[in-house]
């Protein structure tokens, strides 16, 4: 009983793979995570997915298998490397997973990645649930070798993270002999080699475009032909739920398609609807082959969808509904109980600078009361966007702006940004938040953190001596003191050079920070003004209790609306609220 992500790693195992190679990003990080265990599989995490897709383009020119993982907007990273090796081609055969983010769970967008398939010109492989996903993990690396290219495999979401039953198979090797065997007109991408290969690269998707009419994921579903519908991944579990006795035609190669089946199916239907997750994708080429079809102009185009959705959209807004609605408490994301961070978040706000963020659990900063965040694009754009700030303002950005970016997402792709800065002599103050791990998607780790995926110690990046090496002549390390955090960034942004802060705070999730016990805090009631000071860290383990027979039982608080209160199961201990009282109504509870 597995999931989407579990079934790719059984199948990248029982395919053969030796080498894998990601940056871990919801909704794909498990697949790297359940291939580590394999003792004959070398897995590791690189330093961004340009990174992971090189590694394994490298091990596939030795004749090897591998595979690539990443979240979609990871492959944007990875884009430049994915486009010329769709000309080079493989040897052992090379798979890249991305994992697309319908309704933007807990990413910056929802892309479709079908478009990269097209645009690269690489066939594209989508299950509908965790048993195809390890069959067509397979069969993708068959492909890669027989026409001689890598294969992109798209899931989703609910594909990703969906169990279901998953029976264990046969191992598949590859027939190739590992070993370095030189091919410089192959692999070598200069005007002269790469006209060859874009020719060559041409022929391999026409013979591509006629296999996926005989690829087994490609079917015909016959049933009621008043209505068909075509649709792909887990749309047509949708569809199939929805309209159970419809005619369907499912497509496990969503590029190239099989244009004769289509035809065929459209041929032998009164109406075709293409029931496609995000853009317009198989339904413009289906419109381009001449053939009648509706599917945007009633389904939208962003969202994730669902049975009832897809039931009230075509059959209208009376349809019963599937099952009964279930009401749920409302969960507004929030940094946890004892985060570090929150201190220097809350130190920002009072500074009332600009904050260029980026992508991180830190973001959620942005929430209130906090509101320390004024932008987040993308993996490593805090440091670009302050510079451009920076330069657009000239001297009037002096004390006005910092960036604020992880350890982890640094290393990805914040360093250049950093040079960029030295180079052009900017005066921005870039605030580097290290907390030993890679925290927004479940703490793996990272260059910084001095440990590899499968727990071997190796060499830490030092940040302080990387940022020296640069060129960085102001490098500050902080603590856990608001106050003294507070009054070095108000220092520092006011200089008139660059300058590194460089916040040292363990998450407090990491196994070894939770084994080191602290004592929760509690409110002195008698102490306790009902400034609501503390409240304005954002800490779920705070609340404010309003009683309004306060006057009445107690003269003395005649004037007080309310009282703080610790819920000591959530408290950690970190000392950050009572740091921010004033009246000293915030002690450790003996």
């Amino acid at each position: 009983f597995l999931s989407g992500n579990e079934a790719i790693a059984l199948g990248a195992y029982e395919a053969g793979v030796k080498v894998a190679s990601s940056y871990p990003g919801t909704p794909s990080t498990e697949i790297l995570e359940n291939l580590a265990p394999y003792d004959d599989i070398y897995t590791e995490w690189a330093s961004n997915e340009k990174v992971a897709v090189e590694v394994a383009q490298g091990a596939s020119f030795a004749g090897v298998r591998a595979l690539a993982s990443m979240k979609h907007v990871g492959l944007n990273v990875a884009a430049d490397t994915l486009f010329t090796a769709a000309y080079t081609g493989v040897r052992g055969g090379f798979v890249i997973v991305t994992a697309d983010d319908p309704s933007i769970h807990s990413s910056q967008n929802e892309q479709d990645n079908r478009n990269y398939a097209y645009a690269a010109k690489v066939p594209m492989l989508e299950p509908s649930d965790p048993s195809e996903c390890k069959e067509f993990t397979k069969k993708a690396f068959e492909l890669s070798e027989e026409f001689d290219i890598p294969v992109l495999l798209r899931t989703t979401t609910r594909v990703s993270h969906g169990k279901g039953i998953v029976l264990k198979g046969e191992m598949h090797r590859s027939n190739i002999e590992p070993g370095i065997a030189k091919d410089p007109e192959k692999y070598v991408m200069l005007p002269s080699t790469a006209r060859k290969r874009r020719v060559d690269l041409e022929d391999r998707l026409g013979r591509l475009g006629q296999y996926a009419e005989t690829f087994e994921g490609n079917r015909i579903e016959w049933g009621d032909r008043r209505a068909g519908f075509i649709t792909s991944g887990i749309s047509y579990l949708y569809v199939k739920e929805t309209f159970p006795s419809a005619s369907v035609l499912k497509l496990g190669m969503v590029y190239p398609l099989p244009e004769k089946m289509i035809r065929d199916f459209a041929d032998n239907v009164d109406e075709v609807y293409i029931v496609e997750e995000l853009d317009p994708f198989i339904e413009p080429h289906v419109k381009a082959m001449g053939i009648p079809c509706q599917g945007k102009q009633i389904l939208p185009p962003f969202g994730e969808f669902d049975p009832h959705m897809i039931r009230i959209t075509l059959n209208g807004k009376d349809s019963e509904p599937l099952f009964e609605s279930v009401d749920v408490p409302v969960r507004p994301p929030a940094m946890c109980p004892g985060c570090l961070y929150r201190g220097l978040f809350y130190a920002l706000s009072k500074l009332g600078v600009f904050v260029a963020g980026d992508i991180g659990c830190y973001t959620l900063g942005f929430f209130k009361p906090l509101s320390a965040i004024d932008s987040t694009i993308c993996m490593g754009s805090s440091i670009g966007n302050a510079l451009g700030i920076e330069k657009a303002l000239g001297k009037d950005a002096q004390g006005k702006v910092v960036a604020v970016i992880g350890d982890s997402t640094f290393i990805h792709s914040g360093i250049p940004g950093l040079i960029n800065g030295v180079y052009n002599k900017g005066i921005t103050t870039i605030i580097i938040l290290d907390n030993r791990t890679t925290a927004m998607t479940g703490h793996q780790p990272n260059p910084v953190t001095g440990t590899t995926l499968s727990g071997d110690v190796t060499n830490a990046i030092d940040l302080e001596s990387l940022c020296s090496g640069i060129g960085v002549k102001h490098i500050y390390t902080i603590g856990d003191n608001i106050e003294e955090t507070h009054e070095i960034i108000k220092r520092e942004v006011n200089r008139p050079e660059l300058s590194v802060i460089i916040a040292k705070h363990p998450c407090v999730l990491l196994p070894e920070e939770k084994a080191r016990k602290k004592l929760a805090h509690k409110i002195l009631f008698d102490k306790c003004s009902g400034c609501r000071d503390c409240l304005d860290l954002g800490c779920p383990a705070l609340e404010f209790v309003t009683d309004d027979t306060l006057s009445e039982s107690d003269p003395e608080t005649a004037t007080r609306k309310g009282y703080a209160s610790i819920n000591q199961v959530l408290c950690y201990g970190c000392t950050q609220c009572a740091q921010v009282c004033e009246t000293g109504a915030i002690v450790e509870d003996e």
